[in-house]
């Protein structure tokens, strides 16, 4: 008696078809999975072995042999219960095994035989459409499914026997229909700031060109509130990106009631951070705060008091806008285009700042920056100093623009920047920040002026590579927000003053 169905493994972003192959034969009672399972799949034995049960079928008494095919790939996760309860009930003639041939399976079963809610479904029903085949998932995942394809065969029941009488013709199964996740509410909102222009004026740059931010401030001067009103000024998420985001997040068991996320992610991680959690990986590798901030922001308050290795983790990412996770029998690679939004305190004790005096003297400064490690700073375009709000600041009136005029601003920029690439058929670059070297020569290169300007920076301020690239993208950038079609002087001496921070400390060293 043999019966089989497919399933599907989670290899980073991927999902790779699986074949769930069950044979009986005669002989001393067992019930084997081969295949390279982890603990999760194997304790399945007594999972499937309840839920069937629970629908009135016990297993015959003889050896089962359960093989996970290709045997070579690791097999991780409780969502193979499902698939294997369905290869053995074909196999032993429960239902027949043409129904379920067209189907790949992905769910995690109860004692009492519901089927649960596992992490991944819409990456997986991506995968089965992929294969050409349906999917079926547990009912709480059926939204979250529905988006890979209006087309596809779509099953969610909530229970074994929901399935089984769905097969044999006596219920029938509706589809599931796809689900949006509502707004969160109100974001906060840059008129709540008061004074700190020029801040904002970074801020607005950062969000149009989707460049990395630092800003270095004592305590209580709104490094924290201007980060956190960044979401309020990018533009929202077009489909493709929806999907792409929803995706890490499904991996990730993230995505609530199986809704599509609609707004760009917001992860701000505590300091004390492991790199596993901020970068991926551990033993049962899964996403980690990087990749579920992939076309979002990442926001890293108080910087220095992360650990250096953890830190210096984030350059391949902020690089190549992908996490790599290699181990001694995979790798794996998770998405992670991130904006990289950062604050921290001048010293440890916060009072290196302008108009302040450190009780510690420059030592203090020098050696809590020195935490943050310079090739880390390179990839960092945007350095700003945020200075101590005043109470006479405070008594301002609020200011007379707000998230909504700026955020139309940068939705503009951003939208030229987007017409520019595809014009050039670069369609998978969405900001300047993305744009690559070969590429900023087409549509960087500054009049001569402030080419001249250029260059007598990076003579005079030791501007690496990385860096003249960056100070041109910015620069691009601010041209954009002006509308302006080639990028001059004073967009150049503007994107330069953003990086007075990592230049100063080159010159002092």
């Amino acid at each position: 008696m043999y019966g089989h169905i497919s399933t599907l493994a989670f290899v980073g972003f991927e999902a790779r078809a699986v074949e769930v192959q069950v044979r009986i034969t005669p002989g001393q009672q067992a019930f084997m999975i081969v295949g390279l399972p982890d603990k999760a799949v194997g304790e399945s034995r007594e999972r499937v072995r309840n839920a069937l049960h629970a629908v009135g079928l016990g297993l015959p008494y003889k050896h089962l042999t359960v093989n996970l095919a290709p045997a070579d790939l690791p097999k991780e996760g409780s969502h193979y219960d499902l698939a294997i309860a369905l290869a053995l009930m074909a196999a032993m003639g429960a239902i027949s095994p043409e129904a379920i041939a067209g189907y790949a399976a992905v769910g995690e079963l109860a004692l009492d035989g519901a089927i649960r809610e596992v992490p991944g479904a819409l990456p997986a029903a991506i995968g089965a459409n992929a294969m050409g085949k349906g999917l079926i998932c547990p009912a709480a995942c059926g939204p979250e499914a529905a988006w890979a394809s209006e087309d596809m065969d779509l099953l969610a029941p909530e229970h074994l026997l929901s399935l089984v009488n769905h097969f044999k013709g006596y219920q029938i199964l509706s589809r599931p229909k796809p689900n949006v996740a509502a707004a969160s509410g109100p974001m906060p909102d840059l008129k709540d700031i008061k004074g700190q222009e020029s801040a904002k004026r970074a801020l607005e740059v950062a969000a149009a060109g989707g460049h990395n931010l630092l800003m270095i401030g004592p305590p209580g001067s709104g490094k924290s509130m201007l980060a956190s009103r960044l979401p309020s000024i990018l533009p929202p998420l077009t489909p493709e990106e929806m999907l792409e985001v929803s995706m890490m997040h499904s991996l990730a068991g993230e995505l609530m009631g199986g809704k599509l996320a609609t707004e760009r992610p917001f992860r701000q991680p505590h300091h004390s951070a492991s790199m596993a959690a901020l970068v991926g990986g551990g033993s049962r590798p899964r996403p980690g705060e990087v990749s579920l901030a992939h076309l979002g922001v990442l926001f890293l308050d108080e910087l220095p008091e992360f650990t250096a290795q953890v830190l210096d983790s984030l350059r391949q990412p902020l690089e190549t806008g992908e996490t790599v996770i290699a181990r001694a029998n995979h790798r794996i690679a998770y998405p992670s285009r991130i904006q990289l939004v950062a604050a921290m305190n001048p010293c440890r004790c916060g009072g290196a700042s302008p108009g302040q005096s450190c009780k510690r003297g420059p030592r203090c400064a020098e050696d809590y920056q020195a935490r943050i490690s310079g090739p880390l700073m390179d990839r960092i375009d945007l350095q700003i100093e945020v200075p101590a709000v005043s109470a006479a600041d405070l008594v301002l009136p609020a200011a007379s623009e707000g998230s909504f005029e700026v955020g139309r601003r940068v939705e503009a920029a951003r939208r030229r920047q987007l017409d520019r690439f595809s014009a050039l058929g670069a369609k998978k670059v969405r900001t300047n920040a993305e744009c690559s070297g070969q590429l900023l020569e087409q549509v960087a290169m500054p009049d001569e002026a402030g080419m001249a300007l250029m260059r007598q920076a990076a003579e005079t301020l030791g501007l690496s590579a990385r860096g003249f690239h960056r100070t041109l993208r910015v620069a691009r950038t601010l041209a954009d927000l002006e509308a302006a079609d080639n990028v001059s002087r004073m967009h150049i001496a503007e994107a330069l003053s953003y990086r007075g921070e990592t230049l100063r400390r080159r010159q002092a060293a």
